[in-house]
């Protein structure tokens, strides 16, 4: 660390608090010769005034001006930059994985030349090379995570099913279990970096997202802020309706919890109880049942089917989500093909599809099932799926 904060006192750039209280002048001399101006809010404001202030941390402000400069190409500033949140606490390892996760972000052109600019620094303070955390992969909440893969299954893979799979598979289903980065860091990244590329469109979801992993509404109106020296005004001003309206809907969605609400923890295999003979076909249990308090419109429960049992056919109007913990599965809807159902698959229903779903004929198969209420009802039970209709399972593999 002494040679990082040498390389640091040598940078212009990178004075800390204490070296700009000394030398009021944190600009380079050909600032003020061109544009004293900017000198003056160089000084003044950014390394003056919004370094400093509290409402984020020193290390915070490195990640994201670091997520800046990596998601917009802007390499030949980057060097100082990493120095200086080294010396604010960010692990080397996690710089690397920063731009390990803003490949997929801002894309592998701007990664690739942000490797060789830190690895510029990393051979310049003697930093040996990084290596992957042993530690374990972080887990994802697992209603959050059927929800999005859901909304990935109905809105992208019809029209793209390889970026579909790409999405569920390598983004969220490896990328941002990695341990290498927190997944508060990992949002705070993530954040940054629509809004210093203007990608507002996934912006609230990603906000939503790193509140949710830790973030306060303080501090992302403050990455915000600090964003806006190093993306450009404009991207921070764009930002704040979007931001805005996730807190709103925060607001809104807490103001509809009954007073003295607790989490709840349903146990598992809790409550089972038989599945009712004119909804099913077979030995079925179902177990864990919930439904969200207030103005909550979710529910869901663990189902589990013995070898050949299987659901009526039925229709959801808001649509289903299951996500299979073990066994196998079949699934279809009327006039479809009986589709294979596997341990770790998220199946989307969509809304008024009329289907059915169970065990394959030889195996038993447990299914987490999640649906929304539309006027207090969740489902429309049908008729019996007949033996013809089960038997396509069969031929379907």
């Amino acid at each position: 660390m002494k040679a990082i904060a040498t390389s640091l006192a040598m940078s212009a750039f990178a004075a800390t608090g204490a070296e700009a209280q000394q030398n009021p002048r944190v600009a380079p001399p050909a600032v003020y010769d061109v544009a004293p101006g900017l000198g003056h809010f160089t000084d003044d404001v950014l390394f003056g005034e919004v370094w400093k202030r509290r409402d984020l941390s020193p290390r915070d402000r490195s990640l994201v001006t670091i997520s800046v400069l990596i998601s917009t190409g802007k390499g030949h500033v980057l060097a100082n930059h990493v120095k200086r949140a080294l010396e604010n606490g960010v692990e080397a390892r996690e710089v690397g994985e920063v731009v390990t996760h803003l490949a997929f972000y801002s894309g592998w052109p701007n990664a690739m030349s942000a490797v060789a600019e830190i690895k510029k620094v990393f051979d310049e303070l003697k930093i040996a090379p990084v290596r992957d955390s042993d530690d374990a992969l972080i887990q994802l909440d697992a209603a959050a995570e059927a929800a999005r893969s859901a909304s990935v299954a109905a809105n992208v893979a019809p029209t793209a099913p390889a970026l579909a799979d790409l999405t569920n598979r390598a983004l969220f289903g490896d990328l941002w279990q990695r341990p290498d980065l927190s997944a508060r860091d990992r949002s705070l990244v993530t954040m940054t970096a629509l809004i210093a590329m203007g990608q507002l469109d996934q912006l609230a979801f990603h906000l939503g997202r790193a509140m949710d992993n830790g973030l306060t509404r303080e501090e992302a109106a403050e990455a915000i802020t600090h964003a806006g020296f190093y993306a450009g005004w404009p991207r921070a001003m764009s930002a704040v309706p979007v931001l805005k309206t996730v807190l709103a809907s925060r607001d809104a969605a807490a103001a509809h919890i009954p007073a003295g609400a607790d989490i709840k923890v349903i146990k598992h295999g809790s409550q089972p109880v038989s599945g009712p003979e004119e909804r099913f076909t077979g030995k079925v249990q179902v177990s864990s049942a919930y439904k969200g308090d207030g103005a909550a419109r979710i529910g869901g429960a663990t189902v589990s089917f013995e070898p050949g049992a299987h659901t009526a056919w039925h229709m959801h109007p808001l649509g289903q989500t299951l996500f299979v913990v073990s066994g196998k599965g079949w699934v279809q809807k009327e006039g479809g093909m009986v589709q294979l159902m596997e341990p770790g698959d998220v199946v989307w229903i969509p809304p008024m599809v009329k289907h059915w779903h169970g065990a394959t004929a030889d195996q038993p198969m447990v299914h987490f099932a999640i649906s929304e209420a539309l006027d207090g009802n969740t489902v429309t039970w049908m008729e019996k799926v007949s033996s013809e209709d089960y038997s396509r399972g069969r031929e379907a593999g």
